[in-house]
């Protein structure tokens, strides 16, 4: 009954963090039910598409093949390429999960990775809690496949400012979850100045500007994260 209890708790706690994520999710999936639209796509295939690939990038760099014709196989290595930031993310996920978490939890939970289900599980202290990441889950992918289906049924109808008006909240959540630890720790607050710096400069420098979006986000977080291991180790108590 306490285990129940503890993780019905963790539970309500990740779909109540996952409320801007989800605002977030709606507004952004709503641009790319107007691209799916635009390809040809049903709403049930837009539902679906999000569903298995619920990544803005990785779904773009796929409606992209779709338009130009492309074959499967070049979708799957696109698609591939597009979200092979998800393997750092993975990396990090298995080192937070409690030794005698069962394979299927770590299954389901590796499937709903995405920037925001990541950063909100990771921020929270201890081991990574089943129940709480499902939580999050629960609210905010079922967002993400409606809002795309959504916008392939009536996203030209609504104003671009009632869109871009919900997209703030992704990045208002994104902003909740690193001024926290930026106040709390000096280095990290420098390390999130470093990333803000360093992703912009990357999108005007020659040659770092023509790699994909991923591919910089893959390179930076290498980069400036073992920088940081190697200046300011964490020191961990036995």
């Amino acid at each position: 009954m306490k285990d129940y209890n503890r993780n019905s708790q963790a539970f309500s706690k990740g779909m109540k963090d996952a409320i801007p994520i989800a605002a977030g999710y709606l507004a952004v999936a709503f641009s790319l039910g107007m691209t799916a639209k635009r390809i040809g796509l049903t709403p049930l295939q837009g539902f679906i598409s999000s569903f298995v690939n619920h990544a803005s990038a990785g779904e773009y760099a796929e409606f992209t093949v779709i338009r130009a014709g492309g074959s499967l196989l070049e979708m799957a290595i696109i698609i591939f390429i597009t979200n092979l930031r998800y393997s750092l993310m993975s990396l990090t996920y298995s080192q937070r999960f409690a030794p005698d978490t069962h394979w299927l939890h770590r299954f389901l939970m590796s499937f709903g990775i995405s920037d925001e289900i990541f950063a909100v599980s990771v921020g929270r202290p201890g081991d990574l809690v089943p129940a709480y990441t499902y939580g999050v889950m629960a609210l905010a992918l079922p967002s993400w496949c409606t809002g795309t289906a959504l916008g392939i049924m009536v996203g030209n109808i609504l104003p671009d400012m009632v869109v871009g008006a919900l997209s703030v909240s992704l990045y208002g959540m994104f902003l909740a979850i690193i001024i926290p630890p930026a106040k709390k720790n000096k280095i990290v607050g420098v390390l999130v100045v470093i990333s803000f710096t360093a992703s912009y400069l990357a999108t005007k420098l020659p040659i770092l500007s023509e790699l994909s979006e991923s591919m910089r986000t893959i390179l930076l977080t290498i980069v400036i994260s073992a920088g940081a291991a190697i200046l300011c180790p964490v020191k961990k108590k036995d």
